[in-house]
């Protein structure tokens, strides 16, 4: 299913992602459009999944969830003579501990791609061989410690083609 968005839809996303606080009224004043119309966009996409949720964002360090590793996994499509295994399920059972950030099915010589946030290397080691590496199907593991982190975002960078951004707000080019 194809989904059209106008400028306009583009200009909310793209001031939601910047402060998903702001109101309909605010962000009817930044892009130059009745707040009802604002209002009718907004809940249009957020019906047709374009705006999936809302959510804080949270500092991990001050929390102190300081470490960040990514961990490739492969697994057996088959142990022992059974139906074989699922890269989806798989993924899907990983998905579910709660240090797990992300899951990706990714190709090459790796099957799942996982993003981890604990307080410190032993609880990422305690993770990896308690955890992941109890789930059936895995076949092993490489885990790569994070150093620093210069940019971690969700933000989609939106073509505003027909809109250009002028003293804080939207307006048509």
């Amino acid at each position: 299913m194809e989904i059209r968005l106008d400028e306009k839809d583009l200009a909310i996303l793209s001031l939601l992602q910047e402060n998903c606080h702001m109101t309909a009224r605010e962000i009817a004043q930044e892009i130059g459009s009745p707040i009802t119309t604002v209002f009718a966009k907004i809940k249009r996409m957020e019906q047709l999944g374009v705006i999936k949720e809302y959510r804080a964002v949270l500092d991990h360090k001050k929390l102190d969830f300081g470490v960040t590793a990514f961990i490739l996994a492969s697994f057996s499509y088959r142990t022992n003579r059974e139906e074989p295994l699922s890269q989806r399920a798989i993924a899907e059972q990983i998905s579910k501990f709660p240090e797990v950030q992300e899951v990706h099915i990714i190709s090459g010589d790796w099957d799942i791609l996982i993003k981890v946030k604990d307080k410190d290397v032993n609880a990422i080691g305690k993770f990896v061989v308690d955890k992941l590496r109890t789930v059936k199907g895995i076949e092993k593991t490489l885990t790569c410690m994070v150093f620093d982190t210069l940019k971690e975002t969700t933000v989609i960078p939106l073509p505003l083609k027909g809109l250009k951004k002028s003293k804080g707000n939207y307006v048509e080019r």
